[in-house]
């Protein structure tokens, strides 16, 4: 069993000390409860709405060489905890919305967001490194980020390469047809849609508050393997942390449902079309 957090936080725009202190210090709470692996929102260091590229270059880090990665790299090796969290990653003259994985030992990966959503296209370039899964102490871990849950063949080619856990810092908006009355949310579908398709837990971190008249949704998520909720939905409105404790070694017996059926073996690869 591996016990997992999503995190759930309001950061404050361009304030990247004051949000990187108080992760670290939620860090501490986690592992007073003996959480091993725990996920912030997507640009959770930065806040979300840059006005542009500029703007987003002035709080923008290297990784992991920049200040942000070895403070928390820190904190990983004090707590003896696994990190993803989301940043606001420079490379050259490029910006990336990245999200970043540390373990207690050191630096492990990077991911860069493929799917850029609405104004994210006038600040970052698009993902140029795939999707990777990386091998840590706890399981094979993958990395999305918020618009990229949407599109199924990213989760599907993480669990086609062994991913045991799926990871995915967001920043949720409401959109049309996406939120129910009754407060549901059709992103946390897509979690548990993701799970159980392809038979792993997924570990979504939102944000939530309001940020330069932008609303962003909450509702953060744990799911198991199964698809169904192993904690939360969060609130919308205020910061939350959710814990629950996953059961890796569960996988792959729980996608084989029958003596015929396998989510992952059953696929027609002759039959799909995967190119326009």
């Amino acid at each position: 069993m591996i016990r997992v957090a999503s995190v759930q936080t309001n950061p404050a725009m361009n304030a990247v000390s004051d949000n990187v202190e108080a992760m670290v210090a939620t860090m501490g709470d986690l592992a007073r409860d003996r959480v091993q692996l725990a996920v912030f929102p997507e640009l959770a260091t930065t806040g979300y709405m840059f006005t542009d590229a500029e703007e987003c270059r002035t709080v923008a880090e290297e990784i992991p060489t920049g200040p942000t990665t070895e403070r928390l790299l820190h904190a990983c090796a004090e707590y003896n905890m696994h990190l993803v969290f989301g940043i606001a990653e420079k490379d050259g003259d490029r910006l990336y919305n990245s999200s970043v994985l540390l373990g207690p030992t050191g630096y492990i990966g990077k991911y860069r967001k493929l799917h850029l959503w609405n104004k994210e296209n006038i600040v970052f370039s698009p993902g140029d490194l795939g999707l990777a899964v990386h091998e840590t102490a706890l399981g094979t871990i993958g990395i999305l980020i918020c618009y990229d849950l949407w599109f199924p063949e990213a989760a599907r080619t993480l669990a086609l390469d062994g991913a045991e856990i799926l990871c995915v810092p967001t920043n949720w908006v409401p959109i049309a047809a996406g939120n129910g009355p009754d407060g549901s949310a059709m992103a946390t579908v897509l979690c548990s849609a993701a799970a159980h398709c392809n038979g792993i837990p997924v570990v979504a971190a939102d944000r939530c508050g309001t940020e330069r008249g932008q609303d962003f949704l909450g509702r953060s998520v744990i799911t198991s393997h199964t698809g169904w909720t192993a904690a939360g939905p969060a609130p919308t409105l205020t910061e939350h942390v959710l814990v629950a404790d996953l059961d890796t070694a569960a996988i792959g017996p729980g996608r084989r449902w029958n003596d015929f059926n396998n989510p992952i073996g059953d696929r027609r690869t002759d039959s799909y079309r995967i190119s326009d």
